[in-house]
């Protein structure tokens, strides 16, 4: 079942909310202590989790919904960092990498349970049962969910996670159904960054397209990301003419810069600061960054 996206977080008491999760989606079915793991395309993971396929209620039957999360450097669940290990099929590889990327079930529905089919029931039902199983302490966790939706996207914002799902607590299971009952939004944070660079618009010279940014920090200047989005027409212009003058030979980020990123770069002095909106907070580099503007009235140094 998924979840329509919305712009604001409904109210009322006929609502729970969630966090919503920076992980991997999937179905856990146990039949016969034997877990087999799916995800949102019907693909067998079941060998990319070792830790989480081995069932914590032993040979219970049950199937449920959740996601597969793992932290960052920073505590913050990193989809990124699942992907070191999400399309991994060899045993040896694998097995490594569940020591030094440790991954967690978020069970937040249940929809089977000792061969009863509980779909058809409301969720506030379904959150019961799942919230008696005895699941502490195992890699399977039952995250919170929330009356106060306002209160929780304040808090998951202020924390630097992903966002907020709220669903209607009557609402019945539906297998591949995009639903008004489940409802997203995903934050947008907005910070000031500095320019290191800027990348040309396919097949010209000079258009400016996209802008090399980062963050200023007591070790240096450490490369963020990339951002297109918002450059465009009048402020692809008007951006060029502000950074042509400060054209450099070499790059002032103090770390690397991925190559799929360097190659075609034109660097530049590290004085321009513009806003960035970007997908979460916390990360080592910008998710889904949004131009937003110039700023005129800070300079490198302010961001240190």
């Amino acid at each position: 079942m998924l979840a329509s996206k919305t712009d604001r977080v409904p109210t009322g008491a006929q609502w729970l909310h969630e966090v919503k999760w920076d992980g991997v989606r999937v179905l856990i079915d146990v039949r016969d202590g034997v877990a087999r793991m799916t995800s949102r395309n019907d693909n067998n993971v079941t060998a990319a989790w070792p830790e989480l396929s081995d069932p914590p209620l032993g040979d219970r039957d049950l199937l449920v919904d959740g996601e597969v999360i793992a932290l960052n450097e920073r505590g913050l669940p990193d989809f990124r960092v699942l992907q070191h290990r999400m399309h991994l099929r060899n045993a040896k590889e694998v097995a490594r990498l569940v020591k030094s990327v440790p991954a967690t079930l978020m069970v937040f529905d249940l929809l089977r349970l000792d061969g009863e089919d509980l779909t058809g029931r409301p969720l506030d039902e379904r959150r019961a049962l799942l919230e008696e199983l005895p699941l502490a302490d195992t890699t399977w966790q039952v995250p919170a969910a929330y009356d106060d939706g306002d209160m929780l996207f304040d808090a998951t914002l202020a924390q630097g996670l992903e966002g907020v799902v709220s669903k209607r607590r009557a609402s019945r299971y539906r297998f591949d159904a995009r639903s008004e009952d489940w409802r997203k939004l995903a934050h947008r944070h907005r910070g000031s960054f500095v320019v290191g660079g800027w990348r040309p618009q396919v097949g010209t010279p000079d258009r400016l397209a996209a802008l090399l940014v980062g963050e200023q920090t007591a070790g240096g200047l450490l490369y963020r990301g990339r951002v297109g989005s918002g450059i465009a027409g009048a402020t692809s212009t008007r951006l060029a003419a502000l950074l042509a003058p400060l054209a450099s030979d070499s790059s002032p980020f103090a770390d690397d810069v991925p190559r799929v990123d360097a190659d075609g770069t034109f660097w530049v002095e590290p004085r321009v600061v513009v806003d960035i909106d970007t997908h979460g907070l916390g990360y080592e580099r910008l998710r889904q960054p949004s131009f937003r503007g110039v700023r005129d009235d800070l300079s490198p140094e302010d961001l240190g």
